[in-house]
Parts: structure tokens; C-alpha cells; sequence
């Protein structure tokens, strides 16, 4: 059973870990941006107030977020409150481009990794593994440090934050903007760096951005 706190800590880590303030997010979902505001959780008496199913409909179709996804935000909380961790792999976005680090399909082995324990994540599978940010060429959206949740097994959509590994192992954080037969169109985050557009004969995987710790 979920409780009133459970889903607007859900509504919260949705928005950070998809690069948006709550208000923000509630603006993007084309909500007045006050609709998710900590004073809007509680009536004047004191009694709860749930968002409604429409506005969290709004919110996972601008995030390309699933229910089930989203239910992963709620599930993070014990009864108690507790956050749980889960220790997942955890390597530098630099190193990812080694070779060693990844099977053809983008899936995490062999040594080198460490492990991280992210409060707020629950991991679903025991593919999912995490990326450390290093530089400024993602910025704004991420930053040196940030910790970016990737998982091999989700599915990949337009609108999509994902990372890039080519054949020659360079391995790239971009939002997924077209995907045909013949070519994958790639969105820098940071306006200093040009857009991309690849041949799927370029890129060994694609992998989908789930979660990102900042």
C-alpha cells in the first residue's frame, strides 16, 4: 500500500532525476507551476491531498516515464520511511570507453568496477549500473559528480536520455531525438556542443538514462 508521502517523494525524485524542479516539471506537464508546491500537499485543515491521476498521466508523458517506472520511485520507501540502498556498479564516464568494461549488448563486466549504494534507487534487474559524470560537457543538465543510473533492459523511446557507446569507444550522454532504419539523431545537452547523427552501423549500444543522483 502507498501513502500520501510515498507519492509525492515519487513526484519529487521523478523530477530530479529527470533534470526538472517540481515546479518545473509541473509547468513542462502543462500544470500551473504551483500544483505540486510542498503547501499544496496539505489541505488548510490539515488533510492530505493526493494528486490526481490526470496530473500524473501529464507528468509521465512528458518524462517518458511508465507507470511501472514510476511505481520504482514509490517502492524505494519502507513503511517506516527508510530509504533503502541497493549496491549497484559504478564506473567514470571517461573509463566507460575502455575496452573490458561492457559485452557487445552494453551490459556490465568484468573488473574495474566499484560499487555504490544510492539512497532514493531500487534497482530492477541486476544489469542496471551507474555512470559518475566528470567535466562540464553535459552541463546544465549534469554536472561533475552526478551519478547517472543506466539500465540495458528498458526500452528506448524518442525523448529519451541515453548513453551512446560507438565502435570507436567513444561513449556519449545525449537525448535520443529520432531513431529510424538508417540513421539515430542524437541532442547535445550542452549548447556548446553540436547535435549528432549517426549510422546504426556506428554505434555498438544504446542504453536508457533511468535515474540520475544529484
Amino acid at each position: 500500500m502507498f501513502s500520501h508521502g510515498d507519492i509525492w517523494v515519487a513526484i519529487d525524485r521523478l523530477a530530479n532525476s529527470t533534470g526538472y524542479s517540481t515546479s518545473g516539471l509541473a509547468k513542462k506537464a502543462g500544470l500551473d507551476p504551483t500544483s505540486f508546491n510542498k503547501s499544496k500537499r496539505m489541505s488548510p485543515e490539515g488533510k492530505p491531498r493526493w494528486p490526481s491521476t490526470e496530473s500524473l498521466a501529464k507528468i509521465l508523458s512528458v518524462t517518458n516515464v511508465t507507470m511501472t517506472e514510476f511505481i520504482t520511485y514509490v517502492e524505494i520507501y519502507q513503511d517506516n520511511g527508510d530509504l533503502q540502498k541497493k549496491s549497484i556498479p559504478v564506473i567514470g564516464c571517461a573509463q566507460a570507453g575502455a575496452n573490458g568494461f561492457f559485452t557487445d549488448a552494453g551490459y556490465p563486466q568484468g573488473e574495474g568496477w566499484d560499487s555504490i549504494d544510492l539512497p532514493g534507487f531500487t534497482p530492477k534487474d541486476d544489469s542496471i549500473y551507474a555512470l559518475e559524470v566528470s567535466g562540464d560537457s553535459m552541463e546544465p543538465l549534469y554536472r561533475d559528480g552526478d551519478i547517472l543510473v543506466v539500465s540495458p533492459q528498458s526500452g528506448i523511446r524518442k525523448g529519451d536520455r541515453v548513453i551512446v557507446k560507438t565502435k570507436n569507444d567513444q561513449v556519449m550522454v545525449k537525448e535520443l531525438t529520432r531513431k529510424t532504419t538508417s540513421k539515430i539523431e542524437l541532442k547535445s545537452f550542452n549548447p556548446d556542443h553540436d547535435d549528432i547523427m549517426l549510422s546504426p552501423n556506428d554505434i555498438e549500444w544504446l542504453a536508457r538514462v533511468l535515474w540520475v543522483s544529484q
